[in-house]
């Protein structure tokens, strides 16, 4: 999803700065993602629909205000638009805050890809880089206002990476490659001990020893 900000001083007050933004019938004055807007009798204020035309398209969207904050904040979302390689989302957004003399606003667009067209969002984001410091100038020139120049150009632009595409099984992936075991050293292999078996005591009977009687006997026999 691109996200473009830019920020502008507008030598007006808060009020008259977001009196303006919130008319949504203003928008095809001076803003470049907004060609026309139908004419309606509803009051600003947060959950209004307005039907407007995109550039670039011939069919009738609806633009709702999304965030109604007075003199501070201010949202509209347009309707998805469909076309053959996919879809798209547009958000708007105004941020106001006072300075000493006038209004620091902040201008930030927001395109929600969907198909096909995430792979444009280079394109986009370029487009919008482009559009959004001449937007913010034409604003001051419709404001009458004396000193508006533009502070900082389009400072923020976060674009779909390689991790928006989800994992089918994250538990399947692929297991990080190790380095294999060096090979050990092949040598004699070391001779076994060999064990011999014992004697079962009925082939090798151990030799009974004499009686005590017959070895006394013979130690005290005289020698001849």
């Amino acid at each position: 999803m691109p996200e473009i900000s830019v920020d502008v001083h507008i030598g007006r007050s808060v009020t008259e700065v977001y009196d303006f933004l919130s008319d949504a019938r203003n928008l095809e004055l001076w803003f470049s993602g907004v060609d026309t807007v139908a004419e309606s009798a509803e009051p600003a204020g947060p959950g209004v629909v307005h039907v407007y035309r995109f550039p670039g398209r011939h069919r009738d969207q609806l633009l709702q205000c999304v965030a109604y904050v007075p003199g501070e904040h201010l949202v509209f979302r347009g309707d998805r638009m469909w076309n053959p390689l996919g879809a798209q989302t547009p958000l708007y957004s105004f941020t106001l805050s006072p300075r000493r003399r006038g209004t620091l606003l902040r201008l930030t667009v927001q395109c929600r890809l969907a198909g096909a067209l995430t792979l444009l969002a280079p394109v986009v984001a370029m487009a919008w880089r482009r559009d959004l410091p001449r937007d913010a100038r034409r604003l001051g020139e419709r404001l009458g206002a004396p000193h508006c120049h533009v502070i900082a150009t389009p400072r923020r632009i976060r674009l779909p990476g390689p991790s928006f595409i989800p994992a089918a099984d994250p538990a399947a992936a692929a297991p990080a490659l190790t380095a294999p075991a060096p090979p050990r050293p092949q040598g004699r292999p070391e001779p076994r001990p060999q064990v011999r078996p014992e004697p079962h005591p009925e082939q090798h009977p151990e030799p009974r020893p004499a009686s005590v009687p017959a070895a006394k006997e013979r130690a005290t026999r005289p020698a001849a």
